[in-house]
């Protein structure tokens, strides 16, 4: 079996948790800070802020710019559930844009007009690891005084126009789910170069825990949404290895590229000119979506459809929905994620290509 997604721990993971298990601080401590500092330098930012998963990041990035309840936010609605629920979580209103076609991230062009007098922030997803196209993002965030909270949940190490993703906007949210670029069993990141955030963020996730001489003075509502220092440990081994992950992942996507251009019925991913793809997906869309699965399924390789539904389209979230949301409906029918991880082998790239060859032959 060819599986859709393979983490790749080793000896060095292991060691660094029983180090972490023998010392006996295996809750919050030393290695998160350290992961911290490291994960911040290879972004680039001044400050990183470690959480329990990709989710609470959002959550906890979005309290520590005030966002609540009457406030809107600018979301696509081709993503994960987690982006528009995290809105949810601070009682504040998603407000759906829709897709870019080719990129699959949001439509820039369809933002200005979704914007009113109650929209505080704009939280592009960097989906599947391709950079939502941010130089003009910026402009329409400065332009009408709006906060950007980056998704970056699958895009670790991608870059746009040269820098890091999670160098843009207020503050980017990393997720180090196991499917990841690289993971730490369950965790999250925020980038920021706001020292104020980070505080307040750091407080926040520490039941709004402040710095005092005994430490038990609590000065808002705050959530228990520190990481521990076994994750942690996981992440700074995880971290040194992630740009040769990228890099197979990267290599892979190419010589997929080179076998599956020119068939018909089948659209490769569109990469922007000015960006660096990760590809924690590598996704294409296809016209026979049910008789390439079926094909996959008979021959052991793995897939995904990332997404099956359109954010607008799960029940709790209908009420936000609009009649120009049509690229993501349609991206939703037609999306379909094949195994470029790091563990796919060149043997394995050529048995996925067999499959659509013997199908459109």
């Amino acid at each position: 079996m060819i599986p859709i997604a393979k983490p790749l721990i080793g000896e060095e993971e292991q060691r660094a948790v029983s180090e972490v298990l023998n010392s006996g601080m295996i809750a919050s401590g030393p290695r998160g800070k350290e992961f911290e500092k490291h994960f911040a330098e290879f972004v680039g930012t001044k400050h990183a802020v470690a959480t329990t998963s990709g989710t609470t990041a959002l959550h906890l990035a979005l309290l520590s710019l005030g966002i609540k309840e009457g406030d809107e936010v600018i979301v696509p609605s081709f993503s994960f559930i987690a982006t528009a629920n995290s809105i949810l979580f601070c009682n504040a209103t998603p407000v759906f844009c829709d897709a870019n076609p080719k990129t699959f991230n949001i439509d820039v062009e369809k933002i200005e007009n979704l914007i009113t007098e109650k929209t505080k922030a704009i939280m592009p997803v960097h989906i599947f690891g391709q950079p939502a196209d941010m130089r003009p993002i910026l402009e329409i965030a400065e332009r009408h005084g709006l906060h950007i909270i980056g998704d970056a949940a699958q895009a670790h190490g991608a870059k746009y126009d040269g820098k890091m993703v999670g160098l843009f906007g207020d503050a980017e949210c990393f997720s180090f789910y196991p499917t990841k670029n690289m993971t730490t069993g369950e965790g999250g990141m925020i980038t920021t170069n706001n020292e104020e955030f980070a505080k307040k963020a750091d407080s926040i996730r520490n039941h709004g825990r402040e710095k005092t001489q005994w430490g038990y003075e609590h000065g808002q509502v705050g959530y228990n949404y520190r990481m521990t220092d076994i994750a942690a440990a996981i992440g700074i081994e995880q971290l040194k290895k992630l740009p040769r992950f990228n890099e197979r992942r990267i290599e892979n996507a190419r010589d997929l590229n080179d076998k599956l251009t020119g068939i018909e019925g089948i659209e490769i991913p569109y990469v922007l000119p000015n960006v660096e793809h990760v590809y924690h997906q590598y996704t294409i869309k296809c016209e026979n979506r049910e008789d390439i699965i079926q094909k996959l399924k008979n021959n052991d390789i793995g897939f995904g459809i990332y997404y099956p539904k359109p954010l607008h389209k799960y029940p709790h979230l209908e009420q936000y929905g609009h009649n120009d949301l049509v690229n993501s409906e349609m991206l939703a029918s037609k999306v379909l994620s094949l195994p470029v991880h790091p563990a796919v082998s060149h043997q394995d790239l050529e048995k996925i290509s067999e499959v659509f060859q013997q199908l459109y032959r």
